[in-house]
């Protein structure tokens, strides 16, 4: 019994789960992830077949457990940007970062995962909500109501951005999500009433 929880095997299980999330990150720049199977993810890992199956159940449900490292990692990137340097700043962080990964990106927003991605990075965008203290809100809503907004139309900007045929900037996307998203969200109630009345 002890053996079925010794250090080596949870090492070992470590080991398999990351090598299977870096070889579809990188197959995934190769191609798009509709097109990738299963053997061709074990193969790259140079793992067993059956060991795929012992950690996840499909392929999509390897791809969520890649996207909720990969949200983890541009939150951590850009989130405390708002704070110190202003969000024109970290919102370029943010563009910058999946132009880098645009591949992995593109498949996270664009493809079948989509709907999933959407649900974890609000997810995690509420946790970093709660431990907002009230007065450092650069926004009046309710908390939920911002990241709610806030993270769907950064999703849905992004997006739209990877599936364009044209290819445009980091900073002319940063500047989208700045006007569209940020801006809206720093406005005042007052602000806001005053620029719908004016529309």
């Amino acid at each position: 019994m002890d053996q079925l929880f010794s250090p080596s095997m949870d090492a070992r299980r470590a080991r398999s789960r990351k090598a299977l999330r870096n070889a579809l990150l990188a197959l995934i720049e190769e191609r798009p992830f509709e097109q990738i199977t299963i053997r061709e993810i074990t193969a790259k890992a140079d793992v067993g077949y059956a060991t795929f199956f012992r950690h996840f159940a499909t392929k999509e449900d390897l791809l969520n457990n890649l996207a909720e490292g990969q949200i983890r990692e541009l939150l951590s990137r850009t989130v405390p940007l708002l704070d110190d340097i202003g969000s024109r700043d970290a919102v370029r962080a943010t563009c910058a970062y999946v132009d880098e990964h645009r591949a992995l990106w593109t498949a996270l927003l664009t493809g079948g995962a989509a709907g999933t991605v959407r649900e974890e990075f609000v997810r995690q965008a509420r946790t970093l909500e709660l431990n907002v203290e009230p007065s450092k809100r650069t926004h009046e809503l309710p908390g939920d109501l911002a990241v709610v907004y806030g993270t769907g139309g950064t999703i849905d900007i992004l997006a739209w951005w990877l599936s364009q045929d044209v290819r445009y900037s980091v900073d002319e996307i940063a500047d989208l999500l700045n006007e569209l998203v940020i801006a809206s969200l720093q406005r005042g109630p007052m602000e806001r009433r005053s620029s719908v009345s004016q529309a």
